[in-house]
């Protein structure tokens, strides 16, 4: 998950910033970002919007990582 890490770092964010952004504890997170853990559909989301990317971005299916226009 090179992506998410890379990601993350470029907003500035902690793995402790992402927990408390996405309510997805820090540990487990360090897992999904060293590939030791899967995300699961609702964190995936979750992550996407927190680093205004897309989940196909996140899951490597394209490499814009503009995130398609959200319905509000």
């Amino acid at each position: 998950m090179s992506r998410l890490r890379a990601l993350r770092k470029e907003k500035g964010y902690t793995q402790i910033k992402m927990q408390l952004l996405t309510g997805i504890d820090q540990s487990d997170y360090s897992k999904i970002e060293n590939g030791k853990r899967y995300l699961t559909f609702e964190q995936c989301q979750k992550i996407a919007v927190v680093l205004d990317t897309s989940m196909d971005y996140l899951a490597g299916l394209t490499d814009e990582k503009k995130p398609y226009p959200r319905k509000k």
